[in-house]
């Protein structure tokens, strides 16, 4: 036989031995099983377990949740309960008892003026008073000249209506220095300007030595105070979204500051015009702000509740898996099958359960303690 035929056999012989040694089975006895537990399938979002007893299953719960849109906003005063303190007088101001950012009471001293107007006043509200005395006496005197046949009908009666006029004047006269804050038993040329409401000072137009009102082109208002009890809530809603708020419509506002505090408002307003650049619509919320809580400028986020409700599904917090940035629960197939499936969740329940958006239905089965078939699976 020819050395080549021989390589060739030799080389077959081989190949045949390592075929077979390859082709053998398992056999228990030559040494320990296997310790793989889970068999990954193809799929990664599917396994199969050998004993699923080891891992139990949940049915998840159902709850009925109202549809709701999560909009931001800001904190603005209620128009309504901005009131302007104004110095009637014109003049300059000689002292200030309040300034911006104060807390400040209904009748309390915020500034003086001193004013030229209110020297005008006392000047007419004297000239007044002295005419009406004289036209007085006259009326006097005319009516005992009537009654003594001295002078006609007609002459009383003249008397009788400069009297009259000369009262007219005079209490215009006193009612301007009511009107300018000076009472005319105690002249002066200083007016005290008093808070009108309780409040904030939310604008301060004014210092010492400026001047006050509009004849010396000073501010008209010296200061803004807000009623800071009642609030707005102004959210800007998109187009596509306006269909779902209506006035009336409940809204869950939260703030940074406190994120465990929830304040309920009411929509009190739909904007009707839209903005041409961002496409939306100004919504206004009305809320009570108890203590304070909220201040203005402040950036909200508001939930509204729609009447219409959805059906979520309900499992137990230690359902989720968090991977990637993603949620993801384990269902129940068939036999020893898991299906890993994606879910959105929303807000935290009471007694450690987790609302799921979508991604699964009440009634599924789901793997109750995920970590745990995780742990098996890293194992393997």
């Amino acid at each position: 036989m020819k050395p080549v035929t021989l390589v060739r056999c030799a080389a077959c012989l081989l190949l045949c031995l390592l075929t077979a040694a390859c082709g053998k089975k398992f056999d228990p006895a030559d040494g320990a099983p296997p310790s793989s537990q889970v068999i990954d399938q193809s799929n990664e979002s599917r396994v199969t377990v050998d004993h699923p007893e080891q891992f139990p299953v949940v049915a998840a719960e159902k709850i009925e949740v109202a549809d709701e849109l999560n909009v931001t906003g800001s904190v603005n005063p209620d128009i309504a309960r901005e009131i302007p303190v104004i110095s009637l007088a014109s003049g300059r101001i000689v002292d200030i008892r309040a300034r911006l950012g104060d807390h400040v009471k209904k009748g309390e001293l915020l500034l003086k003026v001193q004013s030229p107007d209110i020297t005008n006043a006392f000047d007419t509200c004297l000239k007044a008073a002295n005419d009406e005395l004289l036209a007085n006496k006259a009326l006097v005197r005319a009516r005992d000249l009537f009654e003594h046949g001295a002078i006609s009908q007609a002459m009383l009666e003249q008397a009788q209506d400069t009297e009259d006029d000369a009262k007219a004047d005079l209490m215009a006269a006193e009612q301007q220095l009511d009107t300018l804050g000076v009472k005319k038993d105690h002249p002066s040329d200083i007016v005290n300007v008093y808070a009108p409401i309780s409040g904030v000072i939310i604008a301060q137009n004014v210092t010492n030595a400026a001047a006050a009102g509009v004849t010396y082109s000073g501010s008209a208002t010296a200061f803004t105070i807000a009623d800071l009890s009642e609030l707005w809530i102004l959210c800007n809603v998109y187009e596509n979204d306006l269909p779902r708020v209506h006035l009336g419509q409940t809204a869950q506002i939260r703030v940074n500051a406190y994120p465990d505090k929830a304040l309920t408002g009411h929509i009190s307003d739909v904007g009707p015009v839209l903005d041409p650049n961002l496409r939306t619509g100004v919504v206004r919320i009305e809320v009570t702000n108890p203590d304070n809580l909220l201040r203005l400028g402040m950036f909200v986020t508001a939930t509204l509740s729609s009447r219409t409700t959805h059906i979520h599904a309900v499992v137990p917090a230690s359902a989720i898996l968090h991977l990637h940035d993603r949620d993801w629960v384990y269902v129940a197939a068939d036999g020893h099958l898991f299906q890993r499936i994606e879910v959105t969740t929303g807000p935290m329940l009471s007694g450690r359960r987790q609302e799921i958006l979508n991604g699964i239905l009440p009634g599924q089965q789901v793997v109750a303690d995920v970590l745990a078939l995780e742990e098996k699976l890293e194992a393997q």
